[in-house]
């Protein structure tokens, strides 16, 4: 059983792994399992060029960055389970007990972090009926998102990056990622509102 299980290895799930991973010494963090499945296949990182993002170098391609941040994740914090070439299929179950079906396995998880983009190929079962045009994207790129608020579906699944919403721009996605990741510490911090941080002077 995982505490959180997020969908999608590009922007914004890695973004809100990362964060996920650096709060394991928080006594609050230290028993929970957390896993991220990393399907990057169908990422619009792929074909991504990057010069306008913060802290990027420019020329950053975004196939780079997609190996980048899983290895990334493998070496700061290898206790995050991370789940590759996978594809979600199904999504069952209320809060705090899903059942997530993939092309090869089943897994159990008491949260869920969508970070799948926002075509309209989109197909995961138990997920269609919160399904709508996105609302920040020109109606003929027919882009879609989940039903949310404040990246919030439904009890005990969040939605981020394009899906949730927001505009395609790295940034806004790693943030969205970010945000989700602190709402689901400051859930497990008993509602006390908390984050994630690194300094030099620790």
């Amino acid at each position: 059983m995982f505490d959180v299980l997020i969908i999608g290895g590009g922007v914004s799930g890695m973004s809100c792994a990362l964060i996920l991973g650096s709060a394991k010494k928080k006594t609050f963090v230290a028993d929970k399992k957390i896993g991220i499945i990393t399907h990057q296949k169908s990422s619009s990182l792929q074909e991504a060029l990057f010069n306008n993002a913060y802290g990027i170098p420019p020329g950053t391609l975004g196939s780079d960055l997609l190996r980048q941040s899983t290895a990334h994740l493998s070496q700061a914090y290898p206790h995050i389970q991370q789940i590759p070439d996978e594809k979600v299929l199904k999504i069952e179950g209320v809060f705090p007990g899903f059942l997530i079906t993939t092309n090869k396995k089943s897994y159990h998880t008491k949260n869920i972090v969508i970070g799948i983009g926002a075509s309209n190929s989109f197909e995961v079962e138990g997920l269609m009926q919160y399904v709508e045009p996105h609302q920040k994207s020109l109606p003929e790129k027919q882009r879609i998102q989940l039903k949310n608020t404040d990246h919030k579906v439904a009890e005990g699944i969040y939605v981020v990056g394009t899906l949730a919403g927001w505009r395609s721009q790295l940034t806004i996605a790693a943030g969205s990622g970010a945000s989700v990741a602190t709402d689901i510490l400051t859930l497990w911090n008993d509602g006390i509102q908390t984050h994630s941080h690194d300094s030099i002077k620790k």
